[in-house]
């Protein structure tokens, strides 16, 4: 116990009493900051530090107003901090004392500015007999959403980690068994940028979880919403007690638990989301994202949910449906349209006001908010069902949720008690509106009075004493005064009774002035309170509609989406895709929806499953109804392979959102999930290489991945030797066909890989095509059928401004590799050194190092003085007599012709013969 005394002891004793980082304790009109919470707060928030003295000791000390610390918590909640707040009262005594009434963290932080949901979530993994469950809760205090789910099996832990990646909470309360676990907390830290809070172990205990849930949504609500799995109550209840504890206040806003599967929702992992940049780019940034691009609602709530939407794909095909119809209604019925996003426009976001009511934050003028927006909802129901194609369509549904009339009494009742423009705090006054309360009338005549009275005494005294400098004014120190100037001091009458004199001036009072002052301060005592007391039961009144006002709230947000669709679908001429429950993807003169803002887009056509060309049907030895759901995508560098495999997997994400897409038709199969492996880079403080990294994303897929999946490979195992990439890629796609049998686009610049849509029914080849003219690549961005055999490579290289020195090399060292001829390794000084490339080892070799017949092809080259290099006599004296003999079969080969396996099958023949030699 520290030995400082007086405020700073206090300060210090409460302190103890949490486990906060920080403390702002209230001290009359200021929240005090002391000792090492002082230091940390000014360097934090540039604030001013001064000094206290305590029982001889001197502690830092910053404070920010009463009024003023809500942006200053936030700021410091925001940065990672919990912060305990102590409330000042007077006891029994009539003493100021303080005790800690809340603690907020970024997940109980409901003064937010930013429109994103702000999820805390709770994490219970459990072990059993048949694997891992992992529950997961997740709740918005600041909209009152409580979302329940539960993950099992082998994977249940990474779809657990998915599930984290996309509602991206602020902070997660990890159970008793994961908080012992280090990887899987380094792996939440790693996919979520959450604060780790631990909570007592005691709010996980499975029976006052359940208790905590029944007693939160009702007796029968575990079971109606079909919470079957002990993990999911535990991280449930252990939520509802960690928001009760930390003094939110936000239970009455939390009205309804849902419980969700991942078999609703199209999986997304994070790899994909990053990939696809679906809420911010590769670099982090929001513009230049999916989101940002289609986004026009007019709401925060149809932003926030557009979001969600782009995050959490759905797999019904009803409720797809549904939208699609809501949203080309929306396309079609222009004026409409407008009108709608016009009314939309002026809503406050209800699911976070009812969140403020509910936690007695909410003042005056968010009732009024509440109030003029159940308002603005009339008027978008009036507006849908006055245009007969709205009216008709899924949105008249979507507005019939909440109840109409609940929301015109309540909206009724606020703009009755409410002046149209109150002022920003329930202590200043003068918010009740007249003729809604006679007692409060009667208050508000009699103090009226009494000011017209005091509001007329100037002129009254002036005439009464004949003095032209005099005035009447009211102050803390001296309340009311008649101020007489100093020129007139003399014309004073004697009942003026003096209390202070000035430079230029005197002030007086009067017994009659100090009987209306204390008539005044009676009168306005008596209205605050009866204004606050009214106010109070207004916000209660509010609070228990919190579940109304969320069914408003969403509705409008619902709304406010579906119109951003239909407006980005009509500005960009997006279409309608076409639903089904097989597994085709159809895709005519498609387009990447982000990119064809920036640039002039060629469009292309992708088509798979069943829909071959007759060329590429004979191709695959006469089975005209062979699926088409493997396509090797080959091309140059830079020639918009990537783009085009994007665009495939954004289309059919777009599709189920409910969105129109960008193509001139679609048609699209439903899929259960989209995972993509495009591009790596190096994670070396997780202990990770941008090999490592591809090879866990490829490993995620080949579990993950079902016949129903879309699968976007864009380059596999070209971090490694040559010969390890291709074994890879050509076994991963040998798996992908034969037991995954996912859609699958795989781009590769191992051409090897074009040849086993030979071999493998449902493989295809398409290229991106290049014109190559008088030296000069020019990149078509079309995509067409069949393989290409070069990359230009070194013609990206060229144009990324590579110097010509090694340039026109590259284009050397490439000719003689096509040609199989030897080439100089130049030094920096001397003659140049031949060098062989030896196919076996994956090495060049050089002069009588040259001993492996897989890489001393027949004609391998001059030697450095432009002579022939005898390899056969090296080959002899090296490997002896049997050397010619496989010289020979090497010079027989047709590289072209023979398949790769088969290719490095005589190869290991080759080099375990001239090895026996």
């Amino acid at each position: 116990m520290t030995e400082a005394t007086g405020i700073v002891g206090e300060f210090l004793a409460l302190k103890e009493e949490t486990d906060a980082d920080l403390l702002a304790m209230q001290c009359g009109d200021f929240y005090e900051f002391f000792a090492e919470d002082a230091e940390t707060v000014a360097d934090e928030l540039d604030l001013k530090v001064s000094q206290k003295s305590s029982h001889g000791s001197s502690y830092p000390m910053a404070g920010v107003p009463v009024d003023d610390l809500t942006p200053y918590m936030r700021a410091l909640v925001e940065r990672g901090y919990r912060v305990a707040v102590a409330d000042q009262y007077e006891d029994d005594a009539g003493e100021h004392a303080r005790e800690i009434t809340r603690v907020v963290t970024p997940g109980t932080l409901l003064e937010t500015t930013d429109d994103d949901a702000q999820y805390l979530a709770s994490v219970v993994r459990e072990e059993g007999r048949d694997g891992a469950t992992v529950g997961l809760a997740f709740a918005d205090v600041t909209t009152g959403q409580f979302l329940v789910t539960a993950t099992e099996g082998e994977d249940a832990v990474t779809t657990a980690l998915t599930e984290l990646y996309k509602f991206d909470p602020v902070e997660v309360l990890p159970g008793p068994d994961a908080r012992a676990d280090d990887a899987l907390l380094e792996r939440i830290r790693d996919r979520t940028d959450a604060s780790l809070s631990l909570h007592t172990a005691e709010a996980f205990a499975p029976g006052r979880a359940r208790h905590r849930l029944r007693e939160q949504f009702g007796e029968g609500a575990i079971e109606s919403v079909g919470i079957e799995r002990e993990a999911a109550v535990q991280a449930a209840g252990a939520v509802l007690s960690y928001v009760a504890e930390t003094g939110a206040g936000v239970l009455a806003s939390m009205t309804r638990v849902q419980s969700y599967t991942g078999e609703a929702y199209v999986a997304v992992d994070a790899t994909t989301q990053r990939n696809l940049e679906l809420t911010e780019t590769m670099g982090g940034e929001g513009e230049g994202s999916l989101f940002a691009t289609i986004d026009h609602t007019v709401t925060s709530a149809g932003g926030r949910l557009l979001r969600e939407w782009l995050q959490r794909p759905r797999r019904s095909r009803g409720e797809l449906q549904r939208r699609q119809s809501a949203v080309a209604t929306l396309a079609e019925a222009a004026m409409a349209r407008d009108r709608l996003r016009e009314l939309l426009d002026g809503a406050y976001d209800l699911e976070r006001l009812a969140a403020r009511a509910a936690s007695g934050s909410a003042d005056a003028r968010d009732l009024r908010a509440v109030g003029e927006t159940l308002e603005g909802f009339a008027d978008v129901c009036e507006a849908v069902e006055s245009a007969e194609r709205l009216r008709e369509s899924p949105l008249d549904d979507v507005l019939a949720r909440p109840d109409r009339d609940r929301a015109a009494t309540l909206a009724g009742d606020i703009d009755e008690a409410l002046v149209a423009d109150p002022p920003g705090t329930v202590t200043q006054g003068g918010l009740i509106a007249r003729g809604y309360d006679d007692d409060l009338d009667d208050l508000v005549a009699d103090h009226e009075a009494v000011l017209d009275w005091l509001d007329r005494l100037p002129e009254r005294e002036k005439r009464r004493h004949d003095i032209t400098h005099l005035s009447v004014d009211r102050n803390r120190t001296d309340g009311y005064y008649i101020q007489v100037g100093k020129s007139e001091t003399d014309r004073a009458p004697d009942e003026y009774e003096e209390i202070k004199t000035l430079k230029n001036s005197k002030r007086y009072t009067v017994p009659e002035l100090d009987e209306r002052e204390r008539e005044v301060l009676r009168l306005e005592e008596r209205r605050h309170e009866l204004e606050r007391e009214i106010f109070e039961r207004l916000r209660e009144r509010v609070t228990g509609e919190a579940d109304l006002l969320q069914m408003v709230g969403r509705a409008l947000a619902e709304v406010d989406a579906l119109a951003s669709l239909a407006t980005h679908a009509v500005r960009n001429d997006w279409t309608r895709p076409e639903l089904t429950d097989g597994r085709e993807l159809e895709i005519e003169q498609g387009r990447h929806p982000v990119v064809e803002q920036t640039t002039q887009f060629v469009p292309n056509n992708l088509h798979m499953d069943g829909a071959a060309s007759p060329p590429d049907r004979e191709r695959a030895s006469g089975h005209a109804d062979a699926e088409r759901q493997f396509l090797v995508v080959t091309g140059p560098n830079m020639s918009g392979k990537s783009t085009y495999m994007r665009q495939a997997a954004l289309v059919t994400l777009l599709a189920q959102v409910g969105s129109f897409v960008p193509a001139r038709s679609a048609r699209v199969g439903l899929v259960d999930g989209i995972y993509t492996r495009v591009g790596a880079l190096d994670e070396l403080a997780q202990g990770r290489s941008t090999f490592m990294v591809e090879m866990q994303e490829l490993s995620n897929i080949l579990h993950s991945a079902t016949e129903d999946s879309l699968v976007i490979l864009d380059e596999v195992g070209r971090g490694t030797a040559t010969f390890d990439g291709i074994s890879i890629a050509w076994a991963a796609t040998e798996y992908l066909h034969n037991e995954v049998r996912a859609k699958t686009l795989f781009a590769t610049h191992y051409h090897e890989l074009t040849t086993l849509a030979d071999h493998l029914d449902r493989v295809y080849n398409v290229h991106v095509a290049a014109d190559e003219s008088d030296g000069e690549v020019t990149f078509l961005r079309t995509v067409r059928e069949g393989p290409t055999d070069r990359s230009y490579g070194i013609h990206v290289a060229d144009l990324a401004g590579v110097p010509d020195p090694v340039v026109d090399r590259s284009e050397e060292v490439l000719e003689r590799l096509r040609e199989e001829k030897a080439i100089e390794a130049r030094g920096s000084g001397g003659e140049p050194v031949q060098a062989v490339f030896d196919v076996g080892a994956g090495e060049l070799r050089t002069g009588g190092e040259t001993a492996d017949a897989s890489g001393a092809m027949e004609g391998a080259g001059a030697s450095a003085d432009g002579g022939e290099f005898d390899s056969e006599s090296v080959l002899a004296e090296e490997y002896g007599d049997g050397a010619p003999d496989v010289l020979d079969a090497l010079a027989d080969l047709s590289v072209n012709e023979t398949p790769p396996v088969e290719l490095m099958a005589k190869v290991q023949e080759w080099q375990e013969r001239l090895t026996e030699e």
